[in-house]
């Protein structure tokens, strides 16, 4: 500022105005000439044009503080990467094993490690890396499992730039030739690092050749490489060079440990979270951090827009849910009791207004099997049901003390079978409303369980008998009414089934028997009176009693009649075969065709197609 502002105060001019020539400063027409002559340049070229003298500029004025350059944004994935083993959550497995190796000096040549995507690998490969060739703040530091992270080689490693960590993408690099490069690198010690490392994410994706070439290096390598694989398929990778890595199988991230994560990195970044909307987005996740951090991400963009526009920021679950495309929790739970209770019009309507809301079929087909999951899980353990929210634990804990093992099981194989359906469906929507409808009237039968109990107490113990009318007749009717009751109380099981039960289990030939000479009187539970169709003199009482005995696990009481007790008594069930038989062949005979068909072939005779005995006699020959 110079004494030609007209914005400087008052008191301030009238200062400058009493100071001495000497320290007063250039005057405005100085000032003018100087940037004048900068600028063309001064019209003496003899002279050079003096140099004015810096004018310190007033204490109340203050100048404006810098403003800092704007750095790209990135992404909560790459910000918050692990540069510590302590900061890699999830696998306190692998950091044991690699710490007891440092420091035990036991470290493998190649390590290998395998997981499903965003759990780890490269970052571990990385943090590999720095913990080998780490030297300490002091210079005089070794492998360690805690690398400084301020040592040039530890910073430079971080940043990708070190000359001795080699990291090589195998899905852009997969022939031979880049191979080869590997092969006659390794020959050179590492140029300032204490190991030379290469780093090979994807490795699954090098040729069956490139394998091959790696062979031999990879089994003998120079003491000074190191190599460090990473890929998500390690089914891929052939044994000969599964057997030369040590590996590592990183684990899935549990969801509640993903929460704890998203919470902090949420703390960290000025962002207030609901703990329902992180449990949302870490199941969402499905043990992936990187992926769980793609949507804290987008959560944390729609929420600073929602504050934007005046609606209150910070992540929600609603907002989550609405996000991902999500069924509402209490929605979800109305569904499935709609399904449970046959309410097929209300759960047609909430199916409707879910799919209003942008819920996808597939992702509704999915909450409800979710849920059915955590109830059986709940019944079975016998503790409190895995939910976020306390109205969610108590409807889910209602619903495991009302239903069934044996319904739940046969819910969540219904939809399973329903998911698959709304997946290849052309219309998931209407795969969806036929899926759950099959499901509700599918809890209206029968359970099966219950269902082959009911007919093996039947098979043991039979029907119960029909209620007797106990109205006998007044005057001369004891006989017929005793031959009645009778008459019904032989009818109330059925013979014909009871012996195939006996053939069945294996009793063949006590049911021929059984079907050939017995005569039922009276047949009712646990009791059986019969008379002999013929006058053998054997008693097949025993045998009976001991059939009964293996089918029904009771002891029958058994009795033979004869004479005037016999009466009543049915025909056995070969008699009633033959004469069903017999009636049958009279009744064919009595038709007019056959009549006239016998007239007109008097040696004609009636071949029954079934009875081989018949057809053997007539010299076997093939009536048409």
């Amino acid at each position: 500022m110079t004494d030609s502002d007209p914005d400087l105060p008052e008191m301030q001019k009238d200062a400058q105005e009493g100071d001495s020539p000497e320290e007063k400063g250039p005057s405005a027409a100085e000032l003018e000439a100087a940037g004048q002559n900068s600028m063309f340049g001064s019209g003496d070229m003899g002279e050079a044009a003096p140099a004015p003298a810096p004018t310190p500029a007033p204490d109340p004025v203050t100048a404006p503080a810098p403003t800092e350059t704007n750095q790209p944004y990135r992404v909560l994935a790459r910000k918050y990467r692990p540069q510590t083993f302590s900061e890699l959550i999830g696998q306190e497995p692998m950091v044991r094993t690699l710490g007891n190796a440092i420091e035990r000096d036991r470290l493998a040549h190649a390590f290998l490690m395998t997981g499903v995507r965003g759990v780890g690998k490269t970052s571990t490969a990385r943090l590999i890396a720095k913990a080998l060739n780490c030297v300490g703040e002091d210079g005089q530091g070794g492998p360690t499992i805690d690398p400084c992270g301020k040592c040039e080689y530890c910073t430079a490693i971080a940043e990708g730039r070190h000359i001795d960590v080699i990291e090589m993408d195998a899905a852009s690099h997969t022939g031979v030739d880049d191979v080869r490069d590997i092969i006659e690198q390794v020959r050179y010690a590492a140029v300032s690092a204490r190991y030379k490392i290469y780093i090979i994410d994807e490795v699954h994706m090098l040729s069956r050749n490139a394998f091959n070439a790696l062979l031999k290096t990879l089994e003998e390598p120079p003491a000074h490489v190191k190599f460090l694989f990473a890929t998500t398929e390690v089914e891929k990778l052939p044994v000969t060079v599964l057997s030369r890595t040590q590996r590592f199988d990183l684990r899935r991230i549990p969801a509640d440990l993903l929460a704890q994560h998203f919470g902090k990195i949420c703390s960290l970044e000025g962002v207030e979270a609901e703990a329902e909307a992180l449990a949302i987005i870490a199941a969402a996740a499905e043990g992936s951090v990187r992926d769980g951090l793609s949507i804290l991400d987008q959560a944390i963009a729609h929420a600073d827009m929602d504050a934007s526009m005046g609606s209150g920021g910070g992540v929600n679950a609603s907002r989550v849910r609405d996000m991902l495309g999500l069924a509402d929790k209490g929605a979800q739970r109305r569904i499935l009791s709609h399904l449970l209770s046959g309410d097929a019009k209300a759960l047609l309507v909430g199916i409707d207004e879910q799919y209003a809301l942008g819920v996808e079929p597939l992702a509704l087909m999915r909450t409800l099997m979710d849920l059915v999951h955590r109830i059986t899980v709940a019944q079975v353990s016998g503790g409190e049901p895995d939910a976020p929210s306390e109205d969610e634990r108590a409807a889910l804990a209602e619903f495991a003390s009302k239903l069934g093992a044996g319904e739940l099981h046969r819910l969540w194989q219904l939809m399973l079978k329903g998911h698959d359906e709304v997946r290849q469906a052309p219309d998931p929507l209407v795969a969806l409303q036929m899926a759950l409808l099959r499901v509700l009237h599918a809890s209206e039968l029968p359970d099966p369980g219950k269902l082959a109990k009911r007919i093996e107490e039947i098979a043991a113990n039979g029907v119960a008998p029909a209620t007797q009318s106990a109205a006998p007749a007044a005057d001369g009717g004891a006989a017929p009414v005793a031959s009645a009751s009778r008459a019904s109380r032989a009818s109330s099981l059925n013979w014909g089934e009871i012996v195939d039960q006996i053939d069945n289990s294996g009793q063949l030939r006590v049911a021929q028997m059984m079907r050939d000479r017995i005569r039922v009187i009276e047949l009712a539970p646990e009791r059986l009176i019969f008379e002999l169709a013929d006058d053998y003199n054997d008693d097949p009482i025993p045998d009976i009693r001991d059939a009964f005995f293996k089918l029904t696990g009771k002891r029958w009481q058994i009795e033979r009649a004869s004479g005037p007790d016999a009466e009543g008594a049915q025909p056995s069930l070969r008699e009633a075969e033959e004469a069903e038989a017999k009636a049958t062949q009279d009744r064919i005979r009595a038709h007019p065709l056959v009549q006239a068909t016998l007239e007109a072939f008097p040696e004609g005779e009636l071949i029954d197609p079934d009875d081989k005995v018949a057809r053997s006699a007539s010299g076997g020959r093939n009536w048409n």
